[in-house]
């Protein structure tokens, strides 16, 4: 740290002192008298600082010298250094010193010398609010004083604030280690007042190793210039370099290795406190996950396309009861490609399902869980149109699954009902979603569609990640053969009795 006084009263002392000692016929006295007035160490001063290294100023070395005056044992210390000093052959320093992190004078200067913004511009801007909370919230610690050691005056928990407690209180503060470098910039002969203290450096540093330097190190760059407050205005320039030694190759593969195991050590902690144990359901119950995805429709009549969709969910199966079992997409308008109008949804859905296992019956057959979808297209009146129904029967493999469902809507014959569909909007509807597969109120044994008008339409693409979880898959003797009990035979014969055989 550098600092060297330019104003004109300086230069003028410099040259006068110059002039003195080129002509020595004149004497002694005469230099002896300039010297006093304008000696080289009142302009300049260039020093080596530590991290929380303590240099005393001129006001601290008078205050310490009184024993009367130390309260706190950080007091008591300085007064025992500050009499070693006086002792030896005083301080190094003259007009540089600092404040360390413990000092109860850091949490006590102006708050217009925290910012040193003023170090490179002539104009002062107004703090912002964070900032002047900021000011205060370092060293809190000091400003709350105990009736005696165990009851401290302040409320540690206020379970009533106020909302202005709440503005002036609630402010982020992270740990770190603050220290000042202070400049006193008095007038020669007059070191020691207060009001002539100014803030030169500010340094801090948290634990995660990041270090802040405010103002930067000059880095070849021009000094910065300081302009007191006062009568006089003089104008000093500072210069910071950084000359802390680099670190050898050694230390740092050494330091290295330390934050590696420091990290390893910290996983191991975490992994802990998580446990090895999965949230497993009952036995005899398969739980059913899936992650899904309208990815895209395409092929579809009209513009704007939205889908509405729903699960059913057949025998055996329940979900949660505040899962969501229907969903619909936004609106989204298709582009060209290729010779296809594509309509990209990418709308994100999740559902979760339990399968309960009961006794095999030759009768039945095990059923998964349906998607239902509808297609639709919105046009500016606010007419809508169904462009298509279709379905999706959840995949009986677990992994990810791309699918591509082909869709149909229900036709009228004759001129009438198209026109409507086109001026007008609307077309035929189903009431039951279920009817694109099998109703669910169907009992009988054949199922005829005859005489119902459909048209092909378009298709859309889904994105389904499924995960099944069941306390049978975790047996060792199953791993291996869990996929040809249960999912292969699933399609085929006896596809109930191969669930229940790994769930049972």
């Amino acid at each position: 740290v550098r600092i060297e006084r330019v104003t004109s009263t300086a230069a003028l002392s410099q040259h006068l002192q110059n002039q003195v000692l080129s002509q020595q016929e004149r004497g002694a006295i005469e230099l002896e008298t300039l010297t006093s007035q304008g000696q080289t160490g009142d302009n300049e001063e260039e020093l080596v600082v530590g991290w929380q290294e303590k240099l005393f100023s001129q006001y601290e070395m008078e205050l310490f010298q009184n024993e009367a005056a130390c309260q706190t044992p950080l007091d008591r210390q300085y007064h025992t250094e500050v009499k070693a000093l006086n002792r030896a052959k005083g301080r190094p320093n003259h007009r540089i010193f600092t404040y360390t992190d413990h000092d109860r004078y850091t949490n006590c200067l102006p708050f217009h010398q925290l910012h040193s913004t003023d170090l490179l511009t002539t104009t002062k801007s107004s703090p912002t609010f964070l900032a002047e909370r900021m000011a205060s919230v370092r060293h809190r610690r000091q400003d709350r004083r105990t009736m005696d050691c165990n009851i401290p005056k302040s409320k540690i928990v206020n379970w009533e604030p106020t909302e202005e407690f709440v503005k002036t209180s609630h402010v982020v503060n992270s740990t770190m280690q603050t220290m000042h470098i202070m400049g006193d910039l008095g007038p020669p002969g007059r070191l020691g007042q207060k009001e002539n203290e100014c803030l030169l450096v500010t340094i801090k540093t948290d634990g995660s190793g990041t270090v802040i330097v405010k103002p930067d190190f000059n880095k070849g760059k021009e000094p910065y210039r300081i302009v007191t407050e006062g009568e006089k205005r003089e104008v000093w320039r500072l210069t910071l370099e950084n000359v802390s030694t680099a670190m050898q190759p050694e230390e740092k593969e050494r330091e290295q290795n330390m934050y590696k195991d420091l990290y390893v050590r910290h996983k191991e902690y975490l992994n802990s406190l998580v446990g090895q144990d999965f949230e497993m359901p009952p036995v005899g119950i398969l739980r059913y996950v899936m992650n899904g995805e309208i990815v895209s429709a395409k092929g579809f009549e009209y513009d704007n396309l939205y889908i509405h969709f729903f699960m059913e969910l057949p025998n055996n199966w329940s979900s949660l009861p505040f899962q969501s079992l229907s969903g619909v997409t936004q609106t989204c308008r298709t582009r060209t490609l290729g010779k296809e109008n594509v309509a990209f949804f990418s709308y994100p859905f999740s559902f979760e399902a339990f399968y309960m296992c009961e006794k095999e019956s030759e009768e039945s057959v095990l059923q998964w869980p349906v998607l239902y979808f509808k297609v639709l297209s919105l046009d500016s009146w606010q007419r809508y149109r169904t462009e298509g129904y279709g379905y999706l029967l959840f995949p009986a493999m677990p992994g990810k699954h791309t699918l591509t469902c082909h869709t149909w809507r229900p036709l009228q014959t004759g001129t009438i009902s198209a026109l409507r569909r086109f001026f007008i909007g609307g077309s035929p509807e189903l009431e039951d979603y279920s009817y694109v597969r099998i109703p669910g109120t169907f009992k009988g044994e054949r199922l005829s569609r005859f005489g119902f008008c459909t048209e092909t339409t378009g298709s859309v693409t889904f994105n389904l990640h499924c995960i099944q979880q069941a306390r049978s898959f975790v047996d060792a003797t199953m791993l291996k053969k869990r996929r040809q009990k249960v999912f292969d035979q699933l399609g085929g014969f006896s596809q109930q009795g191969a669930v229940c055989t790994i769930l049972g």
